[in-house]
């Protein structure tokens, strides 16, 4: 293709110019008046931001709140503490005399009552040292009544007589010594209880003081508990406990308060507490755990709200309160806490209206629309 020949003179050339170049002119022009577009929607944008910025300052936005009418509700201060079951009595039998065991009559876990025979240790020995002790005691007896006879024609002397007396005093102590052994072989339940432990066992030979077996006594038990110092005082004016055993499905029952240690353990530093429970068919067995339920002080009349509707800034705890259709910040000394609900000992009164819902999101003296009304708290989201 053969390129035109360019104009010689002023106005052709610039014609020529501008028609050579006519593409890249149209795509300039056309991105200039976008540039120009964009600034004036831009522009318009800032004018219109800065007229509802305006317009928010000088009418405050409403926050949709839920309310609670407070009314007097009644509250416990509630101890809700661990504890574990003992046995009323823990008694440990030990062999009084030496011997081996020839007779077991119980078995672990046998129930067993007071005199009832356990065991018995061979009593040949024994007999035999009983039998002597007796020939010993007569004949000590014998001597002293001849010696009296013999005094009253001053065959003897005082002295004499006194000791065949003291003669026979030993010979009568060996004779009940003796059968006290004797006695001993036979090994009873010195209370009514449990077999927990039998060491005893047929051909075991015991020295004195050698374990035979342990009882405990279950037709009651100890449900002991861990008292912290702080709550010690509330404590000592008790005299019921509720526990719970969860072991049990979840039986519940009371316990007498029994006693209360004067001092702390060494370890944890609580007091023991010690709850009598009557246990008469042996459901609660020593080991099991359970929940006291210690009810430190009640309040019949007590004003309460949500934990959630207490706001907390530093050292300052408020709530908010609406006053018509505006929330007002109200400062609250707070009381017990059961459950989600917190006493409010001070700074609000019977009839005030808490938010407790939408209290988060306004200030001091914001307008708010009240969408809900509650008297029940509990009643809350449903």
């Amino acid at each position: 293709m053969i390129d035109p020949v360019p104009p010689t003179s002023t106005r052709g050339r610039l014609f020529f110019f501008l028609w050579k170049h006519l593409p890249t002119l149209a795509v300039a022009a056309l991105v200039a008046l976008a540039v120009v577009l964009a600034g004036l929607v831009g522009a318009k944008k800032e004018r219109l931001e800065a007229a509802k910025r305006a317009s928010r300052a000088e009418q405050p936005v409403r926050v949709n709140a839920v309310v609670l009418a407070l009314q007097p509700v009644p509250m416990e201060e509630v101890l809700n503490l661990p504890g574990t079951v003992e046995p009323w009595i823990r008694l440990e039998l030990l062999a009084k005399v030496s011997g081996a065991i020839n007779e077991v009559q119980v078995r672990e876990g046998d129930a067993v009552t007071a005199g009832q025979v356990l065991a018995r240790i061979e009593t040949d020995d024994y007999r035999v040292a009983l039998d002597a002790a007796r020939a010993a005691h007569d004949l000590a007896k014998a001597e002293y009544e001849r010696g009296r006879v013999m005094r009253q024609t001053n065959v003897i002397s005082v002295a004499g007589l006194e000791s065949l007396a003291a003669r026979q005093q030993t010979a009568a102590a060996e004779l009940e010594r003796a059968r006290l052994q004797l006695d001993r072989c036979t090994i009873t339940a010195p209370m009514d209880g449990v077999v927990k432990r039998l060491d005893a066992k047929i051909g075991f030979y015991l020295n004195v003081g050698d374990p035979l077996a342990e009882l405990l006594q279950i037709d009651r038990v100890k449900a002991v508990v861990g008292i912290p110092e702080s709550d010690v005082d509330a404590v000592r004016r008790l005299e019921q406990v509720e526990l719970t055993i969860q072991a049990l499905a979840d039986h519940r029952l009371t316990g007498r308060v029994h006693h209360l240690a004067p001092a702390p353990d060494s370890g944890a530093f609580l007091f023991r507490l010690e709850l009598a429970v009557d246990n008469p068919a042996h459901r609660i067995l020593p080991g099991m755990f359970f929940r006291c339920r210690i009810v430190k002080q009640r309040f019949p009349q007590a004003l309460a709200v949500p934990i959630y509707a207490v706001i907390s800034r530093g050292e300052e705890q408020f709530v908010m309160v609406a006053e018509g259709e505006i929330a007002r910040k109200r400062p609250v000394r707070l009381g017990i806490v059961e459950g989600w609900r917190v006493q409010i000992v001070e700074g609000l009164k019977a009839g005030d209206r808490v938010l407790v819902e939408g209290h988060r999101e306004v200030e001091e003296n914001q307008p708010i629309t009240v969408i809900r009304t509650l008297d029940d708290p509990a009643g809350f989201g449903r």
